[in-house]
């Protein structure tokens, strides 16, 4: 189809309608064509890449639907964006110190999300924070420069701080943030058998709260950090030691994706006392981290709401170095070195997961059979609601036909009528459903009743993919994530519906999506055709969705295709990763596939041996048996790459 064909839809409203020029972060927009594109951030406009020639490539390379699809150049900007904006604000305001960025590896621990930020950040001396010491080995092997920071979070045995001291000796700068005064004590210790003077850190439990969707992590009630008390003993002990000069950072988290430009000023004025009055106290700071928190806009709305931020990059840096210097000129302290632990803003944008529809179920009015010789009588009532429908008794022509239909139903349950009358009376309830939409478009109030009325009838699409495998948070914590087909946007949608994915359990579905700057309960998409494939992309998925991802009904790990964005249009496959086989995800779970192989093996020998098979039937099915094994978790169609072709065709 083209665009002519829909002279009432443009290309902008397309754009309005999905949101991609809000959240898009001038990453993805749309081309003249009705295809997402991608753009290469280091060539803003020139050059896009439409995300369908990408799916093309992935058939090519038998890489089927669903797949995570990463762009590294994205993910080079993120890194690239928060230390150029670092470093010019601070030559702006005079800030006599510099920013070093670290990246939270448990935000995306995946190695090829980890190595690029090792490598590209190296410029930057980008270093990580690890809470781990399997995330410890992570950064040790990855890191490439010694003048990076390696900031230990969370809990930390004797292999931990050994391996921190051995980091330290390296020539690495490695930093033990204290998180409970029982690691002091391991940390001297160990410092003095390895003879390695360690770069200690405090974590201290900030009283400002957040707001948002995760202000939990933040105020007093936080699960890490030392007290004002704590704070005091953890300086006496280190006076004890003769190792208060150790102690050379402060850590302050002021909250994960924080929305309001507020909190972050208030949580820096907080932190900014703590440090003044740690220095007081004979602590040889030169280090402030303010931990996570810069929020990614997951709405585009640009406001204070949980999901979004009201704030620009350049403003979160000015706030944070405006305050510490400010506070600390006024005390006549020496400006620190500025960390920050952003993660999800760091890797939200470089990832999308792309998927395919595999069916649709509609609740459009259907065909209603004649009245039928002696009908029920709750029948007959139905069919009259019909002609009394009007603005003024649109509510009561509600609650007739829900009366009607539940009567129905409990005579169903106690066997007074049979599954057809029943299917006939389903008929007529979404037909009055569909008639009473209609009256309510041209009413200026709607009853609030009557409110979900069009949620009630939406289509359900069943895309190929695990909502608890690829999108934990959406199910979990109701986080949302932009959603909108990648293609036909050309076509003006003519369906309303809810997303759900392939698991058999009936929280598997997506209620919630991003409609004309509106959180709304079901997304406009398109009718999908039997001889082409309709792909969806849900966009900013990089932050914690591949690590928090479960095994739900045993759908593993998607394909995972990185590519990188050249400056004339054109891209490389980079890396590619198969996902988990059958075989793969059974082993996750303790079962240990050769003895599965040989047990159905068995199976089959004995089905001969009775003389309900044959030899060659049993030959069939251990090939099929072992075939399956290999095969990926997801549904798998044939001759994808021909049905691409007649998409990409199609949308030219």
């Amino acid at each position: 189809m083209t665009k002519a064909n829909f002279p009432d839809w443009s290309l902008g409203q397309a754009s309005k309608m999905y949101g991609v020029d809000h959240w898009g972060n001038d990453y993805f927009s749309i081309d003249q064509s009705g295809n997402v594109v991608v753009k290469n951030p280091q060539q803003g406009a020139e050059h896009p890449v439409p995300i369908m020639d990408i799916v093309q490539g992935m058939q090519d390379r038998d890489l089927q639907m669903p797949v995570l699809l990463r762009i590294e150049n994205i993910l080079d900007e993120s890194i690239s964006s928060l230390n150029d904006t670092f470093a010019d604000v601070i030559e702006k305001v005079g800030y006599q110190n510099k920013y070093q960025g670290v990246y939270p590896i448990k935000v995306n621990q995946q190695a090829q999300i980890v190595e690029e930020i090792a490598q590209f950040g190296a410029r930057y001396n980008h270093g990580f924070e690890v809470g781990s010491k399997a995330e410890m080995v992570a950064a040790l092997s990855t890191i490439e420069a010694l003048d990076s920071l390696i900031i230990c979070n969370g809990y930390k045995d004797q292999e931990f701080i050994d391996l921190g001291l051995e980091a330290t000796k390296l020539g690495f700068k490695c930093f033990f943030v204290v998180e409970t005064l029982t690691e002091l004590p391991i940390i001297v210790k160990r410092s003095e058998a390895l003879g390695v003077k360690p770069l200690i850190g405090v974590r201290t439990k900030m009283t400002s709260q957040i707001s948002g969707h995760w202000g939990a992590t933040s105020g007093e009630r936080s699960v890490f950090g030392l007290s004002s008390n704590q704070l005091i003993e953890a300086i006496d002990y280190l006076k004890e030691h003769q190792m208060l000069d150790c102690l050379q950072l402060l850590h302050c988290h002021l909250g994960s994706q924080i929305p309001n430009i507020r909190d972050i000023r208030s949580g820096v004025l907080e932190a900014c006392r703590y440090y003044t009055d740690l220095c007081k106290e004979g602590a040889a700071l030169t280090h402030i981290d303010l931990g996570g928190g810069l929020a990614v806009d997951y709405t585009g709305l640009q406001s204070s709401s949980g999901q979004s931020r009201n704030y620009s990059l350049a403003e979160y840096c000015e706030d944070i170095i405006d305050t510490i210097k400010t506070t600390l000129d006024a005390q006549s302290i020496a400006h620190p070195v500025i960390v920050t632990e952003s993660g999800r803003a760091t890797v939200a944008y470089t990832s999308i997961l792309l998927f395919n529809i595999l069916d649709t179920v509609d609740f459009d009015a259907k065909p209603v059979p004649n009245a039928a010789e002696n009908e029920h009588s709750l029948i007959a009532n139905m069919r009259e609601i019909s002609g009394y429908l009007k603005p003024q008794r649109v509510q009561e022509c509600f609650n007739d036909a829900q009366f009607y239909r539940d009567e129905i139903r409990e005579l169903f349950k106690r066997g007074q009528i049979d599954l057809r009358t029943r299917s006939v009376s389903e008929t007529l309830y979404f037909n009055l459903l569909h008639q009473i939409k209609a009256v309510l478009a041209d009413m200026p109030r709607i009853p609030e009743e009557l409110e979900g009325i069009n949620e009630s009838l939406a289509d359900i699409y069943y895309g190929n993919f695990s909502l608890f495998q690829s999108l934990p948070d959406s199910w979990a914590i109701d986080q949302l994530f932009p959603i909108m087909p990648i293609h036909r946007l050309h076509e003006k949608p003519n369906r309303q519906a809810i997303l759900a994915d392939i698991t058999c359990d009936c929280d598997g579905k997506i209620e919630q999506f991003l409609v004309d700057q509106q959180i709304e309960k079901t997304i406009p998409l398109h009718d999908v055709k039997e001889d082409q494939e309709y792909y969806l992309g849900v966009f900013l998925v990089g932050a914690y969705q591949e690590t928090l991802g479960d095994l739900h009904n045993l759908f593993g790990d998607t394909n995972v295709v990185s590519v990188r964005l050249n400056a004339d249009g054109s891209y490389d496959f980079v890396k590619e990763v198969h996902g988990d086989s059958i075989e793969d995800v059974l082993s996750y779970v303790e079962y240990q596939p050769h003895q599965m192989k040989t047990r159905f093996r068995n199976t089959v020998e004995a089905a001969v041996k009775d003389g309900r098979i044959n030899a060659r039937e049993r030959q069939q099915m251990i090939k099929t048996f072992n075939a399956s094994m290999q095969g990926y978790t997801y549904y798998e169609k044939e001759e994808l790459s021909e049905n691409v072709n007649q998409v990409i065709k199609r949308a030219s």
